[in-house]
């Protein structure tokens, strides 16, 4: 069964503004992207992996070319 392109996780790389990683979640989920951009940078104050986890999401997702 294939999921349709509209529902699948990838990067937005028109829209992107580093990597398209931020954009691609917030356009699959239906959020904001400049709200989820905001959410991740202050989330970087605090102790945690997010910064690899945007690279490795970066690696692994595939654009949306």
């Amino acid at each position: 069964m294939t999921v349709p392109a509209s529902r699948r996780l990838t990067r937005d790389t028109r829209n992107a503004v580093l990597g398209g990683v931020c954009a691609g979640i917030a356009r699959r989920y239906g959020l904001s992207r400049t709200g989820l951009r905001w959410a991740f940078v202050i989330s970087c104050v605090l102790p945690g992996p997010q910064f690899i986890a945007y690279l490795l999401l970066w690696l692994l997702l595939p654009a949306d070319y």
